[in-house]
């Protein structure tokens, strides 16, 4: 029982970690939400950006960190 709490604290930590990375070098990620595939559409005054690729990307990137990490 303590074994797997302290392992889920330790991932928690990590993640904590990585998402503290990702918010403080994110303004110097550039291509991220600017990849072929992603939509943006602008007429006149509105403005409608859905960054589909790069929400694809990342998702199938922390998929694979997190069968890493969980895998049995």
């Amino acid at each position: 029982m303590k074994m797997e709490t302290g392992k889920m604290l330790i991932i928690i930590g990590i993640l904590f970690i990585l998402a503290g990375c990702f918010f403080y070098f994110g303004g110097k990620l550039n291509f991220l939400g600017h990849l072929p595939g992603d939509i943006h559409f602008s007429k006149g005054n509105t403005e409608f950006y859905f960054p589909i690729v790069s929400s694809i990307l990342v998702s199938v990137i922390g998929t694979i960190i997190l069968n890493l990490f969980f895998r049995r």
